[in-house]
């Protein structure tokens, strides 16, 4: 956290797991988005691992998807504050908030337990 009190949190939660299409994931993508918008809002900023990751695998390639999704997602977990931990099941979610909780961040369950932040 800095001196202005803003965090940089993380949005842990489901993209491929659990989605059998890609209008699923999409679906998927779209509520961590609603969910960063939340934290924005509170004064925040908010980052999500996929969409850090999925511009760097289209150029790399589908078949690199692995061998990036979760090594960029975690890199990424290791400089935030904190990360909220959006429902549904999902292990490499489960590996960002343990990553950020390792390392003395803060562990959200849900956007009312962040507190808001002054605009400056």
């Amino acid at each position: 956290m800095n001196s202005t009190g803003r965090m940089l949190i993380m949005v842990a939660g489901p993209y491929r797991s659990g989605a059998a299409s890609a209008a699923e994931c999409q679906a998927n993508l779209d509520r961590l988005n609603k969910i960063a918008l939340g934290i924005f809002e509170k004064g925040h900023t908010p980052v999500i691992g996929v969409n850090l990751a999925l511009p760097v695998i289209r150029v790399a390639g589908v078949p690199r998807y692995e061998e990036i999704m979760m090594p960029l997602s975690l890199r990424l977990a290791d400089r935030c504050d904190g990360v909220i931990r959006a429902p549904g099941i999902s292990a490499g979610a489960d590996l960002e908030v343990e990553r950020i909780r390792a390392a003395g961040g803060r562990v959200f369950r849900d956007i009312d337990e962040i507190p808001s932040v002054a605009a400056s």
